[in-house]
């Protein structure tokens, strides 16, 4: 079969490997589709922890078609990859932090994942679709957990007022989580067509930058969500926050990068800034959301392409205004 994998640093190949073979407890999945995320061009940088050489992809969705000893999941049904694998005995499992476990193995990070035609991983972390789901729609069960995990920390109230900034596809579906919880939501982006699809999908205002929201808003927002992982978003994400508010990171900027903030203004102000990691028990909500088609996800899929085009569209930046683009593995 067909897989891209991570070689090294800046080393990213599509070739032929032998069809995994899954061990007890694992699951054995045709990918279906499998989508392109920022940490994807990080890790192939050299920029975010992994374990070369492997298969990347860690956004996917795929139909059943073998298992190990022990699995009991039919064939023929459609699973969406929880790509996180914690160990439940660190100290950190322990008290229940399980994003943060010690021993955690990442399918496309620390194992081989989804940018490929086949691909096993623990059956325990497989949830299930509807049949009659797109499976491109499956392929978004993870940025959505991600998400919600993020969403959740900054627990948006009905009547309050949320920043969303960066127009990429955590910040669309921060937009609706926020929106679907009552708050009056801003997505600041500069992209023109980011800011059109944005109040398409529930943003009550949008803005261009710092100065634009901060017009829209003099008071500034109860809840600011940074969704872009640039240092100039993260920067302004407490500038944006009214006293007494909170503030997420969700974006994912390149380790070792540094960022500067006024801790005399967060004291001062009583700003809350938080950190959101990945997705604690939160692939199954994201999956029913998505199944239910409570999330709009077609307006996010900017293009599809072959499995023999991932290497090239991982090592390139993404296009202009592309939200998410989606491999299809299958011949």
């Amino acid at each position: 079969m067909l897989a891209t994998r991570l070689i090294g640093i800046d080393d990213i190949r599509t070739m032929e490997v032998p069809v995994p073979d899954p061990a007890p407890g694992e699951v054995l999945i045709r990918v279906e589709a499998c989508g392109i995320c920022g940490t994807d061009r990080h890790l192939l940088h050299g920029e975010f922890p992994s374990k070369p050489p492997l298969t990347l992809g860690h956004e996917f969705a795929g139909i059943v078609v073998g298992r190990g000893a022990g699995v009991t999941i039919p064939d023929g049904t459609r699973v969406t990859c929880d790509p996180n694998t914690w160990c439940g005995t660190c100290e950190n499992c322990l008290r229940g932090r399980v994003n943060l476990c010690l021993n955690n193995v990442a399918t496309g990070l620390g194992r081989d994942g989804g940018f490929a035609e086949y691909c096993a991983f623990p059956a325990h972390k497989a949830h299930e679709l509807p049949a009659s789901l797109d499976p491109l729609h499956g392929a978004f069960c993870e940025p959505l957990a991600c998400t919600i995990h993020g969403v959740d920390m900054g627990a948006p109230v009905t009547g309050e007022r949320v920043m969303i900034l960066g127009g990429g596809v955590i910040g669309m579906l921060a937009l609706q989580l926020c929106a679907l919880a009552g708050a009056e939501v801003m997505l600041v982006t500069r992209s023109p067509s980011k800011q059109a699809l944005g109040r398409t999908l529930g943003a009550a205002v949008t803005a261009a930058d710092e100065d634009t929201a901060r017009a829209a808003w003099p008071k500034g927002a109860d809840l600011v969500i940074e969704c872009a992982g640039v240092v100039e978003t993260v920067e302004m994400a407490p500038r944006l926050a009214r006293s007494g508010g909170r503030v997420v990171i969700l974006g994912v900027l390149a380790a070792g990068t540094k960022v500067q903030v006024e801790p005399f203004d967060l004291l001062f102000r009583e700003v809350q800034l938080l950190s959101s990691f990945i997705n604690p028990f939160t692939q199954s909500r994201a999956a029913q959301m998505i199944a239910t088609g409570r999330i709009r996800i077609d307006p996010l899929i900017s293009r599809t392409l072959p499995l023999a085009e991932a290497a090239e569209a991982i090592a390139a930046p993404p296009r202009p205004g592309e939200i998410r683009a989606i491999v299809l593995p299958q011949p």
